[in-house]
């Protein structure tokens, strides 16, 4: 520890940073699986479900545009609450709608109110944990989520065998959104814990820059890094949806996919320290291209299995060698961003991150929906594996350059 970083409690951060942020993972685990199954039960096509399921990722890139200043101005804690409240309304939306495009409207309120409460959690823990826990700080972070989404599809697996319907998961995800605000109100504000030893601006400073003067200052790295992050987002949002409509596709029914979904992200959440400890110690290069080369070989397995008798299986095993890819890759774009942001106001590039990256989270979907429509999902999932190589291949040339192992501060 160096004299001028502070002193770090991993307990300082566990109930008043992680746990509001596992009570709102659960509810949005539980949601994932069932959005095209619920689009189906309301008539959608394979494609239309697809494009129903892409609204989450749509309104996450969206939500990234007022995220870094709206944090700036608010803090964390509010904006958390704020986002929990915009989630119910969209959830409320889900389960009135008597159509797809109503069912997507909801599920793309759902993805703005995701990404300002992400981004929260992501200034938060970058601006208060020392650089030589950061990794796994954020690897730690990134675990809750994947910890929600591990106990989140069970849920919904179970309320689905006493109840029938597909859409009583959006009601725990509103149970979940209601815990989170009654957490945040009632534990102590986490940055007020902190606040003696967050690095800020000197009196006088500009005013915080917005989404797109920090794209246009930061441009060299965001051209570059930046992509690498939207084809790591495009792989984690590829392996979120396709999953789903795989199932409905070889006719698994919504009990049995909730239920490989869930094994899948157990095996995924089980990986998330094991990431950032290799990052903390190695460097970021050595979990960044593993997972990506990971992710691509879990979408090219279905796409080589889709019509084998077998496929359920296979189907399987795609899942679990896509959660062991993706928990390997735990907190990777968080750890880079922050390696990168100013540190003295860390929310306007990291939103600026999130944007570029959200990109890829965004298109990656309505890729999948307009390959599936076109052609079929078999060569969806392979152009997402041949992505998911190529973004191996441009981390490899940039990570080393931008974010060696002891990473400089931000210019």
């Amino acid at each position: 520890m160096t004299a001028d970083e502070p002193a770090f409690r991993w307990r300082s951060i566990a109930l008043p940073a992680l746990l509001p942020t596992l009570v709102f993972a659960i509810g949005e685990g539980a949601i994932l699986p069932v959005i095209p199954l619920v689009a189906d039960d309301l008539g959608a096509t394979l494609a239309i479900a697809g494009l129903v399921a892409a609204a989450l990722t749509v309104g996450e890139l969206l939500g990234t545009l007022p995220s870094g200043p709206l944090i700036s101005r608010i803090g964390e804690r509010g904006a958390m609450i704020g986002a929990s409240g915009l989630s119910i309304l969209g959830l409320l939306v889900c389960l009135i709608a008597a159509s797809p495009w109503v069912l997507g409207l909801g599920v793309l309120l759902i993805g703005l109110a995701t990404a300002v409460f992400s981004l929260a959690r992501h200034a938060f823990m970058t601006s208060f944990v020392p650089m030589r826990y950061r990794a796994r700080a954020l690897s730690t972070l990134g675990g809750t989520f994947r910890l929600g989404f591990f106990i989140g599809p069970f849920l919904t697996a179970g309320l689905i065998q006493v109840l029938g319907a597909a859409s009583w998961a959006f009601w725990i995800h509103i149970v979940a959104c209601v815990a989170t605000v009654v957490i945040l109100l009632t534990l102590r504000d986490p940055a007020s814990s902190f606040g003696s030893v967050r690095r800020v601006p000197a009196s006088g400073s500009p005013p915080r820059a917005g989404l797109f003067r920090t794209i246009r200052d930061r441009r060299d790295v965001l051209a570059r890094m930046g992509l690498g992050a939207a084809l790591v987002s495009a792989l984690r949002a590829s392996r979120q949806v396709i999953l789903p409509l795989w199932a409905v596709s070889i006719g698994l029914d919504p009990a049995a996919t909730a239920l490989v979904i869930g094994v899948a992200a157990g095996l995924d959440f089980a990986l998330f320290y094991t990431g950032g400890a290799i990052m903390d110690r190695f460097g970021r290069l050595w979990t960044a291209v593993p997972a990506m080369v990971g992710l691509g070989a879990g979408h090219l397995v279905l796409a080589l299995t889709h019509d084998l008798s077998a496929s359920a299986t296979w189907f399987t095993v795609a899942a679990m060698l896509l959660a062991v890819a993706n928990g390997i890759g735990s907190g990777i774009l968080m750890t880079l961003s922050a390696d990168l942001a100013d540190p003295t106001d860390p929310a306007p590039f990291l939103g600026a991150w999130r944007f570029i990256g959200g990109l890829g989270t965004a298109g990656a979907p309505l890729l999948i929906s307009a390959i599936t429509g076109l052609v079929s999902l078999a060569v969806a999932a392979g152009t997402m594996g041949a992505l998911g190589w190529l973004g191996a291949l441009v981390l490899a040339r940039y990570v080393p350059r931008y974010a060696p192992r002891k990473p400089p501060p931000a210019r």
